[in-house]
């Protein structure tokens, strides 16, 4: 006899993303896919008249192991009486994913990086539940029990971005005639949902930012001790930190282009003494990778999105500072000691709505910024200390 149920709860929980896709079996047909990005989705083969066919059944823990087992009973059920086990498709009508991959596609106004965080948003989410349902039949009741699910888990901040990329994605379905409504943005989601985690973007008070790095200071220097270092210096986003290239360095310059932005606009940052001495130190480790942070394991990879959090944590500071806590310590820091705003919302990437104006900035306000992140580099990391 075969064997089944050879997963327990503890395995699932424990299994860790390679850089392949893993299949853990608990027999029946039934295994637990582990993504590469982290994700793990419930999935079951089987066979229809003698051709492999695999049924979804959601996202672990969402899906609980018992939960995946009864969806595999269920589904062996049908087999045997001789059941159609999917609804058949009807020939009018997009599907969910078809109307996700023709809108996002058509959206050359954002990044990479950012159509990436909302693809596996999607799949890992809502894919395995509605993905293969016509738009205009899916309710707002169904909407609201996939964001549920996430909101359960704990994921109150992720949830609200998810509900957001669902609204603009029934927005286009209305103008294409794909829909009559719009499910997601009828979802409020103050009211349908759990409190933002307060660890988002924690970041600490002015106060506090000499003990953090006196603490951060006993730390041997790890990449991601010195990654922590160039946020602080930067003020950029850990996702553009993560994708910086040795190509982008021009001298005190750091060139970051269009594609790699959330606003898809080119951003010019200004190098301190201090950083271009990390520089220094991450080249010489950098083994040969185009990037300045390199994954630990593959070197035509970026370094893991939750290094910095991860040390964080590790050294005492974990929900009350983030890596993006750097860009607010910068900007309260700029703003108390009276550099222009201009060139502080700038530097932040902020752009202002008048394009006019917006060139000026760019044209304008780099000496200042220059200034600027030098003398917080310097009350940062004191010359005499360094």
């Amino acid at each position: 006899m075969p064997t089944t149920n050879t997963l327990t709860d503890s395995k699932c929980k424990a299994a860790k993303p390679s850089d392949k896709p893993q299949k853990l079996f608990d027999g029946g047909g039934l295994y637990l896919a582990v993504q590469p990005t982290g994700g793990k989705l419930w999935r079951m083969a089987y066979r229809v008249s003698g051709k492999p066919q695999t049924a979804s059944f959601g996202p672990y823990p969402s899906v609980s192991l018992q939960e995946a087992r009864q969806k595999r009973e269920e589904l062996k059920a049908k087999l045997r009486a001789g059941e159609p086990v999917k609804e058949p498709k009807k020939a009018v009508g997009m599907t969910l994913d078809e109307a996700h991959t023709a809108y996002w596609s058509g959206r050359k106004d954002l990044s990479e990086s950012y159509l990436s965080n909302e693809r596996r948003a999607f799949e890992m989410h809502v894919q395995p539940f509605l993905g293969e349902r016509e738009v205009r039949e899916i309710s707002r009741a169904e909407v609201l029990d996939v964001l549920n699910k996430m909101d359960a888990a704990g994921l109150h901040d992720y949830v609200r971005k998810v509900r957001m990329w669902l609204a603009q994605l029934w927005d286009w379905a209305i103008e294409q005639g794909q829909a009559v409504d719009n499910p997601p943005r009828s979802i409020k989601p103050e009211r349908a949902f759990g409190s933002r985690s307060v660890e988002s973007f924690a970041s600490l008070e002015l106060s506090e930012v000499h003990a953090f790095m006196d603490r951060l200071s006993y730390e041997p220097e790890l990449q991601s001790v010195l990654a922590c270092k160039m946020l602080a210096l930067t003020w950029v986003r850990t996702s553009e930190l993560r994708m910086m290239e040795w190509a982008e360095i021009d001298g005190d310059l750091w060139r970051i282009p269009a594609g790699k932005m959330k606003r898809k606009k080119d951003h010019l940052v200004p190098l301190s003494t201090q950083a271009l001495e990390l520089l220094d130190q991450l080249k010489a480790r950098s083994r040969g990778s185009k990037y300045v942070f390199p994954n630990d394991r593959r070197l035509d990879r970026p370094m893991s999105e939750n290094s910095v959090l991860y040390l964080i944590g590790r050294i005492g500071y974990g929900g009350r500072m983030t890596g993006h806590g750097w860009r607010s310590v910068g900007s309260t820091w700029a703003n108390e000691n009276g550099f222009n705003r201009d060139a502080i919302e700038r530097q932040l990437a902020h752009s202002p709505e008048d394009k006019v104006r917006a060139v000026y900035n760019r044209a304008e306000f780099m000496p200042e910024r220059r200034r600027m992140l030098q003398a917080f580099a310097d009350w940062l990391i004191p010359p005499a200390q360094e």
